[in-house]
């Protein structure tokens, strides 16, 4: 007689599948807000009254286009699927999950790799379906065209506001002014007394840099909420706006780029209007400035034009870094028409930045400098030297060496590196 032992029969539970949902509007309004929290409350009750579906979530960025790569939930979506906790994305469409072709076909194939499906509701595409990926392809260039054919007709409705004298502005940009209830520019009296306060300080010769120091310590606050910086009251000087006039379409963005502006230097139309709003500085107050901002830029010898700025106009020219920031120096004339080369960042930031150095250009121009070279200011005995270093061997051997040397008794010689002749001078 055979005896045969029957296992009892485990009812198997279905693993459920990990799913989540994404959902996306591209830009801020309260009306695209609405859409955006409908989607997700849909979502949300769809996936999780499905039993065969465990609900990870929904996954939504605001005010970002489908462009860009760099939207903070997708970008959580795609490595949580990575680490292995979701197994299907579901999404209304191919435009709201990508609208760039590559972007798009290079993140599902990464997600097929894996085993992790994108379902698009209104195509009814699964990427892990066999022709998943042909139909994709295809309708992600439809889609991207789309969306193409879009921006061109809103830069085209742009267009033809300038041309009718409308314009769009955001006074969070600058200071001094508000908008009234219908989009006119109004002038904020408290923030009108700082800009006007600034520039006749600038007028009696208070640099841009101790604006910024002397702003911060007023406590006035900048339109960004951090510190001043002098770039800050230059662009402010030169900003037409304060005198009552508007230069529209200062700025465009060029065909081959998204989401970016660059100057505008005759190459779009672009339209001056004159007297367009109130003025907080008068006609005369803005020429002086402009006509101080070039005084001081020859008296820096910085060139007219922004694109022959800190160019090789010298020969030590971008050779001369600073020890302390490691940023390149730049060529002065200081006091009784001494040349000097100074710190960049201290010259733009201030010493509380850097504490930069101060080099005599005929000490500099003695050394045959045929590299990067870090020059700093060394004592000995009490009296200062200067010391010239190759940019490679100082930055192998650590500024804390360096530091150490000079402390050491003795030591401020020590080391120097010699491109062809003695590098420390008097």
């Amino acid at each position: 007689m055979r005896i045969r032992m029957l296992k009892p029969v485990q009812n198997k539970i279905p693993k459920k599948k990990r799913v989540c949902a994404y959902a996306r509007v591209s830009t801020d309004s309260r009306k695209q807000g609405e859409s955006l929290e409908n989607q997700v409350s849909s979502y949300e009750r769809s996936l999780n009254a499905n039993p065969e579906y465990e609900f990870i979530g929904v996954f939504a960025d605001q005010g970002i286009s489908g462009f860009s790569r760099n939207r903070p939930e997708f970008q959580r979506m795609v490595q949580m699927a990575k680490e292995g906790q979701i197994d299907l994305i579901i999404t209304k469409s191919i435009s709201r999950f990508a609208r760039n072709t590559a972007v798009l076909l290079e993140t599902v194939r990464e997600l097929r790799l894996i085993g992790v499906a994108v379902y698009f509701e209104e195509q009814n595409i699964n990427t892990l379906s066999g022709d998943g990926e042909v139909m994709l392809t295809v309708l992600a260039s439809f889609a991207e065209e789309e969306s193409r054919n879009v921006s061109e007709n809103r830069k085209w409705s742009i267009r033809k506001k300038f041309e009718r004298g409308e314009y769009m502005i955001n006074t969070e940009r600058f200071m001094g002014y508000d908008k009234d209830e219908f989009g006119e520019l109004v002038i904020n009296p408290k923030e009108a007394m700082a800009v006007r306060f600034f520039a006749d300080m600038y007028l009696l010769g208070v640099g841009s840099s101790r604006l910024g120091q002397l702003a911060d310590f007023l406590g006035i606050p900048s339109v960004t909420g951090g510190k001043w910086t002098g770039g800050s009251f230059i662009g402010m000087f030169k900003n037409e706006k304060y005198k009552g006039d508007f230069h529209l379409q200062k700025y465009y963005t060029p065909e081959d780029k998204r989401n970016q502006t660059v100057r505008n230097h005759g190459e779009v139309q672009s339209y001056y209007m004159e007297d367009s709003h109130p003025a907080i500085l008068s006609t005369e107050v803005w020429d002086a400035l402009q006509e101080k901002i070039e005084e001081n830029k020859r008296g820096r010898n910085i060139a007219q034009s922004d694109t022959q700025k800190y160019q090789n106009r010298y020969p030590l020219t971008g050779m001369l870094y600073c020890p302390h920031c490691g940023k390149t120096l730049r060529r002065r004339i200081g006091y009784k028409k001494k040349v000097e080369w100074l710190c960049s960042t201290y010259i733009e930031e201030g010493k509380q930045v850097c504490p930069g150095v101060r080099i005599p250009d005929e000490s500099a121009s003695r050394q045959d400098i045929i590299e990067r070279t870090v020059a700093e200011e060394v004592y000995r005995n009490g009296k200062k030297h200067y010391r010239y270093t190759s940019k490679a061997e100082f930055d192998s051997r650590g500024r804390e060496c360096h530091a150490e040397e000079e402390t050491a008794g003795g030591g401020v010689l020590s080391g120097e590196y010699r491109p062809r002749r003695t590098a420390i001078k008097l």
